[in-house]
Parts: C-alpha cells; sequence; structure tokens
C-alpha cells in the first residue's frame, strides 16, 4: 500500500472514530498522537543508530541517567521507557492515564536549549483527552482506538527520505481543513498553492547555498515546508532555517509538529507564538535588545482583511516610506512587515484579496484611505516584480477571488508582470484547485518573465502611472473568451470565410497541404468545404499521418531513456530533482512540434511521476528485492482493532503480476467473465420477452420462486394466452441459467487458484521480469498518454472544422426556402381537409397567411 493509500485510509477510519466531535478538535487529539509516536520512534532509532542498541537493550538504555542526558542533548527531549508509544500495547491494564502522565512527563524532560520549540507542544492533546468520552473507560476506549490506528503508520527506519509518517500528518491535516469549513483558514494553504509559491522562491534562490526562510503567519506550517522542500533540490537541506511565527495557540502546536516531522533539524527551527503585527519578529538577540534580522525569503498567507490597530504605527520603522494600512483591512500591514524582513537579495510571496490592487484610489490615483499610497508608494520604489491572479475558490473556507504578489527588496527591471491564471484549475468537490501543469505553466511564465496573450503580460511603469497605479489585472491582461461571431455573407451565401480559419493557422503551418484538400478556394475571401467527410479527410491526409510520424521520431527513444534513467538507475535517482529533468527532456522533444502543448505532456508525466515517486522511495529503502515483497491490507474495525482484508503487492500489483506474468490464467478469467456477462444478459433478454408475452403489469424474473411459480401456474392452465411460448422461453432460459452457474464456479475456481500462484510468483520473479514489470507500471502508461496527445489535437481540429461546417452550412436562402416549401406542402394538405362552410373559410384564411 502506498503512502497515500494508507492516509487515506487512516483518514476515513478516524473520521469514522471522531463521531459528533468537531473535525476542528479532534484534528488536534489524532494530530497530537501521531506526533507523540513520532518522537518515540526517534528515540529508539536514535538508541540503535547512536548507541547500537538492539530491541532489547533500549528498556536498560533509557533506564541509564548518562543514556538519558545524552538523548535529551541530542534530540531535545527524553521519553521514558514505559511512556513510550509502542510500550502503551504491551501494557494489561493501559487506561487513559497513562497517555495524561506521559505527556506531563514528557514536558518536565524537554532540554532547556530547545525548551521554546517543546514546551507546551501537547497542551491541546492534554486539554483534548477528556473530550474523548463521558467517564474514564468511554476515553480509554477511544484513544485505544486512535493509538491503534496510529500503530498502521510503519516506522521512518530504513531511509531519511522515506517519510511516511510525516506524510500522514500534512495529508490529515489538508483533510481536516477541507473539512473543517471558515476555521480552516486559520491554519491551512492548500498545498497546490503553497507549492507555486515555493517554487518561485526556489527558483530565485537555487544558486545560494543556504537560505534563511520566514513565514510570519505561518499556520500548520506548510509554506514553510514545501519551501524547504523545494529549495533542497539546489542545496542541502540542512542548510536552510526557518523562522516561524504563529498568534492562535492549537495552530502554533500544529506548526511546531508538523516541522519537527518533517526530518529539519531541531536547531535550524525557530518558531515564535505572538502578534506579527503588534510584536515585531524575528530579531538577532532575544534578551531584549532589537536588532533586525534581515532574511533571504518569506512566505504569508495572512488573514484577508482583518482589523487591526494603527495607533502610534506611523514610528514603526516596518511601515516607514510606505504608509499606514487603514483599521478595517491589514492586508497592507502584513506586506509591509514582510517586506521589511527581507534582505537585498530577498524575494517575497504573499496571498491577498484581490481588493489590494485597486482599492484606495480615487480618479486621479491620490490615496482615500492609506491603501492606495501605499501601493503607489511600492511601485514607485520598484519592489512589486510579479502579480499573479488565482483562480476563484481555492481556499477553504472562502470563495473570493485570491492574488499571489511577488516583491523583491533589489530589482534591476522596472516592469511588473502580470498573470492571469484565474482560469486554469480543476473542480475538486466544492472547490477549485491547481492541476501540476497549470503551477508549471505559472512558474515558467515568472521565471522567463514572458508575454502570453490572454494569459500574461510586462507592463512598465509608465502604463501603471497612467492607470493612476491601479494593479487590478484584466486593465492589463484581457484573458475573456472570444466572443462568438458570425460573418453576414457567409450567414446569407454559405462558404468558410477565410478570416476564421486563420485562428487555425498553426495547423494550416504545420500540415500545408491539408486545407486545400478540405476547401476550394475561388479567390473570393470565403472558401467552399469541398470533403464530403471532413474527419475521414482529415485523418486519412498525408500531412497528418507525417505529424504523427514526427512524434514518434521525435519520442523513438523516450522509452529507453526512462528506463535507463529510473529503472537500471533508480539507486541513484533525486527523486525530488528527477521529475524536472524528464519534463525537460520532453519539452525538448516537443520543441519541433508546436501542435503539441508541452503543459498538457507535463500534467501526464506529473499524473504518472506521483506513483513513480513512491515506488522509487520503495526500492531506494529496501532495494530491488521489496518487488517480491507483499503486505497484508490492515482496515480497523469498528471496535477499534487492526483486521486483515486481504493482500497486495508492495511495489507491483496482483493485477500486474497476473496480466503479464500469469497471463493464461488471467485470459481464461476475462474470457469467462465476458461469457457470464454475455449469458446474463440473454436470461434477462428472455425474461423481459415473458413478461411481455405475460401481459403489461407482469414481472419476471429468474429466480427459483419466479420459475416455480411460472411452472405452477402453467400446469393448472391459468395462462390460457401464449403458454407453449412461454414454456419455451422458460425452458430456454433454465438452460442458460445452468450455463451461468457452471461458468461462475469455474471462473470462481480459477480466481482462487491464480490467487494462490500469485502469491508464490512473487518469490520466483526474476530480476529481468521485475525490469520489464516496472517499464509496464512506469513507462508504458506515461508514453501512451503522451501519445495519445496527437490523437487529442487532431480530434480537436476536426471537431472545430466540423463546427464550422455546420455553423455556415446552412444559409439564409436555403432556410427561406426550406419554409416556403414546408408551408406550401401544408397548405397543399389542408386543401385536403373536409369540413363545413365556416371552417373552409378559416382555412382559407390561415392558408392566405401561410402564403405571405
Amino acid at each position: 500500500m502506498t503512502k497515500q493509500q494508507l492516509a487515506a485510509r487512516i483518514w476515513e477510519s478516524a473520521n469514522k472514530m471522531r463521531n459528533k466531535i468537531e473535525a476542528s478538535e479532534y484534528k488536534d487529539y489524532i494530530l497530537g498522537l501521531i506526533f507523540y509516536r513520532f518522537l518515540s520512534d526517534e528515540e529508539v532509532k536514535w538508541l540503535k543508530t547512536e548507541l547500537g542498541c538492539t530491541d532489547n537493550d533500549v528498556k536498560d538504555a533509557l533506564s541509564d541517567e548518562q543514556t538519558i542526558s545524552q538523548v535529551k542533548t541530542s534530540l531535545g527531549y527524553y521519553i521514558a521507557y514505559n511512556d513510550l508509544f509502542t510500550t502503551w500495547f504491551s501494557k494489561k491494564n493501559f487506561s487513559i492515564k497513562d497517555v495524561s502522565e506521559a505527556l506531563v512527563e514528557f514536558t518536565h524532560n524537554i532540554d532547556p536549549k530547545h525548551a521554546k520549540l517543546f514546551d507546551k507542544i501537547f497542551d491541546s492533546l492534554q486539554v483534548g483527552l477528556g473530550k474523548l468520552g463521558d467517564n474514564t473507560a468511554a476515553q480509554t476506549k477511544a484513544v485505544s482506538k486512535l493509538i491503534t490506528l496510529i500503530r498502521c503508520i510503519p516506522m521512518n527506519d530504513r531511509n531519511a527520505d522515506y517519510d511516511v509518517l510525516g506524510f500522514i500528518y500534512e495529508y490529515l491535516i489538508g483533510m481536516f481543513a477541507a473539512n473543517g469549513g471558515k476555521k480552516a483558514g486559520e491554519f491551512y494553504t492548500p498545498h497546490e498553492v503553497s507549492l507555486l509559491m515555493s517554487e518561485i522562491i526556489a527558483e530565485h534562490h537555487k544558486d545560494k547555498k543556504s537560505l534563511k526562510i520566514y513565514d510570519p503567519t505561518c499556520g500548520s506550517g506548510s509554506l514553510l515546508i514545501n519551501i524547504g522542500k523545494t529549495a533542497s533540490k539546489y542545496m542541502d537541506k540542512d542548510s536552510i532555517q526557518y523562522y516561524a511565527q504563529e498568534l492562535i495557540g492549537n495552530t502554533y502546536n500544529l506548526m511546531r509538529m508538523n516541522l519537527v516531522m518533517r526530518g529539519i533539524k531541531v536547531a535550524n527551527i525557530n518558531t515564535r507564538q505572538a502578534d506579527t503585527l503588534e510584536d515585531d519578529w524575528p530579531i538577532f538577540d532575544e534578551s531584549g535588545n532589537y536588532e533586525f534580522l534581515p532574511l533571504d525569503a518569506v512566505v504569508s498567507n495572512p488573514p484577508y482583511s482583518q482589523e487591526w490597530d494603527p495607533t502610534d504605527k506611523d514610528q514603526d520603522p516596518r511601515y516607514d516610506g510606505y504608509g499606514i494600512a487603514p483599521k478595517s483591512k491589514a492586508d497592507y500591514a502584513f506586506l509591509l512587515h514582510d517586506l521589511y524582513h527581507l534582505n537585498n537579495g530577498g524575494i517575497m510571496t504573499i496571498v491577498l484579496p484581490h481588493g489590494v490592487l485597486f482599492r484606495g484610489s480615487d480618479e486621479d490615483g491620490e490615496s482615500s484611505n492609506g491603501e492606495g499610497a501605499i501601493r503607489k508608494n511600492l511601485i514607485l520604489n520598484n519592489k512589486i516584480d510579479a502579480i499573479i491572479g488565482l483562480p476563484a475558490n481555492i481556499f477553504f473556507g472562502t470563495g473570493i477571488p485570491t492574488i499571489i504578489m511577488v516583491l523583491k527588496q533589489q530589482r534591476n527591471n522596472t516592469d511588473v508582470l502580470f498573470i492571469d491564471a484565474s482560469k486554469d484549475f480543476e473542480k475538486v468537490g466544492k472547490n477549485n484547485k491547481l492541476r501540476d501543469c497549470d503551477i508549471k505553466k505559472i512558474v515558467d511564465t515568472f521565471t522567463n518573465r514572458a508575454t502570453v496573450k490572454g494569459y500574461s503580460r510586462k507592463v512598465e511603469l509608465e502604463e501603471i502611472k497612467s492607470n493612476n497605479f491601479n494593479l487590478n489585472i484584466p486593465r492589463y491582461v484581457d484573458s475573456s473568451e472570444k466572443e462568438e461571431e458570425y460573418d453576414l455573407y457567409a450567414s446569407m451565401f454559405g462558404g468558410i470565410p477565410k478570416s476564421e480559419l486563420e485562428d487555425l493557422s498553426l495547423y494550416w503551418e504545420t500540415m500545408p497541404g491539408l486545407k486545400a484538400a478540405l476547401f476550394e478556394d475561388n479567390g473570393s475571401p470565403y472558401l467552399q468545404v469541398k470533403a464530403s467527410d471532413i474527419a475521414e479527410t482529415v485523418k486519412t491526409h498525408g500531412d497528418v499521418e507525417l505529424f504523427k510520424k514526427s512524434y514518434k521520431t521525435a519520442f523513438a527513444d523516450f522509452d529507453s531513456y526512462l528506463k535507463k534513467e529510473l529503472i537500471e538507475g533508480y539507486k541513484n535517482v533525486n527523486i525530488v530533482k528527477e521529475e524536472t529533468l524528464i519534463a525537460d527532456d520532453i519539452f525538448n522533444r516537443l520543441q519541433k512540434l508546436p501542435l503539441l502543448d508541452k503543459y498538457t505532456a507535463y500534467q501526464s508525466l506529473a499524473d504518472s511521476w506521483t506513483r513513480i515517486a513512491v515506488d522509487l522511495e520503495y526500492l531506494q529503502a529496501e532495494g530491488i528485492e521489496c518487488c517480491k515483497k507483499i503486505d497484508d491490507v490492515i482496515e480497523i474495525n469498528e471496535d477499534g482493532e487492526e483486521e486483515s482484508v486481504g493482500r497486495e503487492g508492495h511495489v507491483l500489483p496482483f493485477e500486474l503480476i497476473q496480466r503479464h506474468v500469469l497471463t493464461d490464467d488471467w485470459n481464461r478469467i476475462q474470457e469467462l467473465k465476458k461469457q457470464i456477462e454475455t449469458t446474463q444478459s440473454q436470461i434477462d433478454s428472455k425474461a423481459e420477452s415473458i413478461c411481455e408475452l405475460l401481459g403489461e403489469d407482469a414481472e419476471f424474473g429468474f429466480s427459483a420462486k419466479d420459475v416455480s411459480s411460472l411452472k405452477g401456474k402453467i400446469a393448472k392452465n391459468e395462462i390460457e394466452e401464449n403458454a407453449e411460448e412461454i414454456k419455451t422461453l422458460l425452458a430456454e432460459g433454465e438452460k442458460l441459467q445452468g450455463s451461468l452457474k457452471v461458468a461462475k464456479k469455474t471462473c470462481t475456481d480459477i480466481e482462487l487458484e491464480l490467487y494462490g500462484k500469485t502469491i508464490r510468483a512473487y518469490d520466483d520473479l526474476s530480476e529481468e521480469q521485475i525490469t520489464n514489470l516496472l517499464e509496464i507500471k512506469w513507462i508504458k502508461g506515461l508514453c501512451e498518454a503522451l501519445e495519445k496527445q496527437c490523437d487529442d489535437v487532431i480530434d480537436s481540429l476536426v471537431e472545430k472544422l466540423e463546427l464550422l461546417n455546420k455553423k455556415y452550412g446552412v444559409t439564409y436562402e436555403s432556410l427561406q426556402n426550406e419554409i416556403a416549401s414546408t408551408k406550401e406542402t401544408l397548405c397543399g394538405l389542408m386543401d385536403e381537409l373536409v369540413a363545413n362552410e365556416f371552417d373552409k373559410k378559416g382555412i382559407e384564411e390561415f392558408q392566405k397567411i401561410l402564403r405571405g
């Protein structure tokens, strides 16, 4: 089971367990226990790796004062043997008291140097334990279920990058946010937005050896974690310092847990619970002497349009030279705080409501409430680098349109890049979500400062000045869809306007002979369709075949490249960097194929990479032999107990083995399933025929009860009509039922036999077979998805051409002739009507109206 699947199952089980407890509260309990499990595992792992302890040595080691001191110094905390997460399972009389006492003891055993990171970190969990039930027994039962659930998560003892526990923690935070309504905004930025901001910052600092990053409204810490992960593509992850500030206590605890669980060194984590706008931080000296701390990157998703107290803030150096945000909206106060903490080479990204782009300006560009003046000063001081418009309804708890503003302390250019990405997303439940291809397109556009029609544009300072420093994106980028136009001449007389075919110019350039095969040009501005079947003409044309051949040539060795890169060289793959390397290779191959959209191709890669990356983690952590491994699929039942519900391949799924190793048995089962489906369809058809013969209200199916009842009625002559025909259908149906029963039993027997063969087959897999199976699982699907884009592009052309043909295929003249013909036919039919004197007069008058 992949860690994604495991996380989904844990979420499903946890959601069932919480009963009537609010998701916003329950998250503190399960996430707190996951973190405690993590700390316990880390302590045991440290004893094994640093002191060479075995499982049998752990208890004695954790009773030794010298070892206890070493643990505290190295990890920042100490957990006694009796309080270890794993020890709880061996206790015969485990109760809620064991958990609460362990949490108290943890507080007493924090190393003073790390007190700020760990102090009160379990407060939310400690307070919440009492809410798990009305009495000690109920609370013990509830916490036991949670502990059993968390126990299912495998330990990360093979590879530091093989992060299961941390991944599940982050996954659950996201799921609680998705179900948390408005409260979700307090602690979570959607992963896709976080990733987008991280990519922008990491690209800017890709040549640095170290990094200081800061989030002043940190929430659960996902933004900082993603920046660190993305930046580690370019630098040592241990060279990144994290600064995080958060006001809300429960969220502050979540953030500290999240940072620690993601493999960040404790010494690299700097956190603080405080109000960012009221209490400036970070600073060098925490002893009371203020000293400004410049940072390489600041990232934030502050509360939108929150009220704040601007009293005496005109003396605050953070706002000096820019202005004070209005009391009713603190958006620019947060922005200026972030900007203040950037060093000279620094970059910041901040999520803000769309209104910050235009609020506070009158027609003369003067400030009416402070925001206009701040925006003007930011522009004149050349701080704003880019503005990225996001899709509406992308954040949990709010549907308002938002933007990402990118600012730099020092810039070599004076233009501002506007990107309107509001139209690019997929719908997931109630929310919109950026796809991988959308993120890639934004990042590429930002990095290259590219102007793309209807999507992005570099705007010079003078133009922004002429718009009174209004930064509303539609003023600079028109992303509205082109309105449908109708050519008057073509509507009257037919033909396809050449001007409308110009929209397809890239097709005609790529396939220069195709237009002539489809249309006849008489020298006028209109072409006549000469192809009797547009789809057939396009798909069989030589230029189209040449286009497909060009694709095959460009990607001829792509599969072998992936095989060498990913399978033969799996040990050396840098999983964080590899997707980018493959994407670059795909983009290079597509350079001579302009009809194929590189971001559509990238999405195919991203969809495949999710599966490939998980498998690579397994292979790098456990070796190629893990492909022979089979896992028990464990679920938690309603009593909170582990229950095996089947088995599945650790890396190679059962179905993959059955399809490509045990092929004969697999094919035989598929044939039987088709036979069963066909036979059942024939039986259903016989049953319908019997119902029709029995009468309108009759109901009959080939159940034993229905068959017996119908035979009895026939024997008693209760069915007078169609009795013989019904008897024949009944006999045929029963015979088919016999065949169906045999086929089902045969299929079940072969499936059971195949299940056993499948399990035995894993042990016998050769390295060559494993390589072939990985190639099918990882590479074949990606190659097919990329090649399918060729067909999709041609299908899209056919659809557009057929719509054009339909649009102008019926002229006004032909429509009028058809109307006139229909009227005359109707009048002729009226002439044949037999009617009295008065009706005839009425008919004659109606005929006059029809004939005009």
